[in-house]
């Protein structure tokens, strides 16, 4: 019998069938952890598991019970390091460039001179983001110096996190961007984001069709998910005149309007990854 815990904020679509695939398996039990409305000892987990699955909305709520569950012996889907590669936009940025995988170019400053001076030196237009956030949430596109010079302002009252400046280079999209996924280290499918907007996440009205499988996306993607550390994977990939290049890397992936669009089962698939892991401990 393997004891899965299933780490979970609440049950979105994605949850609920990671949670029928699980049930569905043979000699396979399904423990469910909120992250929510408990504490935890970092000395003694709840209740033994033999793999953590971690799908926490929360990334901060996510990578910290994961840590405490690491720390007491238990095996974490994604683990902890893999976690903060991609929660963190610079070190997913900082990887992908030690690595040698095409990435958009990325100014970091720290106080709002120097970001304007970040944002000029990488020329307009420029796309400011916060270093931890999803959903494209907070993005802001900078098209000219006043833009600029309000953008930072305002970012830098907002909080610590707003006060590291993460400036990045924009890449002028064909409408529409790549997510591909990834499991362990291998490509099992893809789609194609479509939008008006230049933010084309589907959690902001982007429209998702197939994307195929190409040698040149294939090569990327693992060789992404090698610099990352394997796992469970959504890479985000841009097209551009000189090839593709990765733009951001997610670790707890969404997928609802990816299964059909795909053909792949996408959760029967992490689910088999999950229960591997838990059987190499």
């Amino acid at each position: 019998m393997i004891k899965v815990g299933f780490l979970y904020t609440r049950l979105r679509v994605e949850e609920k069938y990671l949670l029928e695939e699980l049930e569905k398996r043979e000699n396979v039990e399904v423990v469910r952890i909120s992250d929510s409305h408990q504490f935890f000892d970092i000395s003694n987990i709840p209740e033994k598991v033999d793999v953590l699955f971690e799908r926490s909305v929360s990334y901060s709520r996510g990578l910290y019970i994961s840590k405490i569950y690491e720390a007491n012996g238990i095996k974490v889907v994604n683990d902890p390091q893999v976690a903060e590669r991609c929660g963190d936009k610079y070190v997913t940025s900082q990887l992908l460039v030690r690595n040698g995988i095409p990435t958009p170019r990325v100014l970091m400053a720290f106080d709002e001179e120097s970001a304007l001076a970040a944002v000029e030196a990488v020329g307009y237009p420029a796309v400011l983001k916060p270093v931890v956030g999803s959903w494209g949430r907070l993005l802001a596109k900078v098209d000219n110096r006043h833009m600029a010079e309000s953008l930072i302002e305002h970012k830098a009252t907002l909080g610590v996190n707003h006060q590291v400046f993460y400036v990045q280079e924009y890449i002028n999209k064909p409408g529409r961007d790549i997510r591909a996924f990834v499991v362990g280290e291998k490509p099992i499918g893809a789609i194609y984001r479509s939008s008006e907007n230049w933010i084309t996440n589907t959690a902001r009205g982007g429209v998702a069709t197939n994307c195929p499988l190409t040698p040149e996306l294939s090569d990327i993607c693992r060789n992404t998910a090698k610099a990352i550390g394997g796992g469970l994977l959504a890479i985000d990939v841009f097209e551009t005149d000189n090839g593709l290049t990765v733009n951001e890397v997610n670790h707890t992936m969404e997928f609802r309007n990816s299964i059909t669009t795909t053909g792949v089962n996408i959760p029967a698939l992490m689910v088999d990854y999950v229960l591997e892991q838990a059987m190499k401990q």
